[in-house]
């Protein structure tokens, strides 16, 4: 599935991928498929002959991603060392985060599963460990996340419901920001400058914020952005 997505991604490009493994550790079809998907402009060599450029180029590329993604360090279930070590199995999570970042709407198979077994050579001899991880997401996770949906649901199929929505929301809004000894009457205008969503975080997440850090009272775009 993925090489299907890559190859078709990449199509206009004549790049060809035929092993995930062979055709991903230096980097090159990588930096091809960010500058596709996302036009980000990385400032690599397109190509890396050497070791050492491979990595240096892997470590642009994988930080790039992982600036996109919003993930930190620990969050990471891949790595220069690993990709450049044609790992299996992290080339695969890095691929699957990409996809599902840049196009969401791909039809990925879930439950894809592994079983991973780990041997460890220790004073008494070799131990292993086996554990199953997890490359797609479960059914029961896609579906959880398909009602995250229902919203655009709202909108398409129930537009008469939305102002009883509007209603709900404006109570809940107003039961936090009165402490403030504001009133909200409409959603859509009264947060458009940003100072209200701001007070509202502040208020749910129980801390102070500092008033310059921000405009009170944006009096152009700029402000309000």
């Amino acid at each position: 599935f993925l090489i299907d997505w890559i190859n078709t991604t990449l199509k206009e490009e004549h790049i060809v991928v035929k092993s995930l493994e062979e055709d991903l550790y230096d980097g090159l079809v990588l930096h091809h498929l960010l500058e596709n998907l996302g036009s980000l402009k990385l400032d690599v060599d397109k190509i890396a002959l050497t070791e050492k450029k491979q990595r240096q180029k892997l470590s642009v590329i994988l930080e790039a991603v992982a600036k996109c993604l919003q993930l930190e360090e620990s969050q990471l279930k891949w790595s220069v060392e690993s990709i450049l070590t044609k790992d299996l199995l992290s080339t695969l999570h890095l691929l699957v985060a990409i996809a599902k970042h840049f196009e969401p709407n791909l039809a990925m198979p879930p439950n894809v599963q592994v079983e991973t077994i780990t041997i460890e050579n220790t004073s008494r001899g070799l131990k292993t460990a086996n554990e199953v991880e997890y490359i797609t997401e479960t059914k029961e996770n896609l579906e959880a996340q398909s009602k995250d949906d229902a919203f655009d649901e709202l909108f398409s199929r129930a537009p008469d419901k939305l102002d009883a929505v509007k209603k709900v929301f404006l109570q809940f809004v107003n039961q936090h920001v009165e402490k403030l000894g504001l009133n909200v009457k409409d959603i859509g205008s009264q947060f458009a400058d940003g100072v209200i969503l701001l007070l509202l975080i502040g208020q749910l997440e129980g801390y102070f914020l500092n008033l310059r850090d921000f405009f009170l009272t944006p009096a152009s775009t700029t402000e309000m952005v």
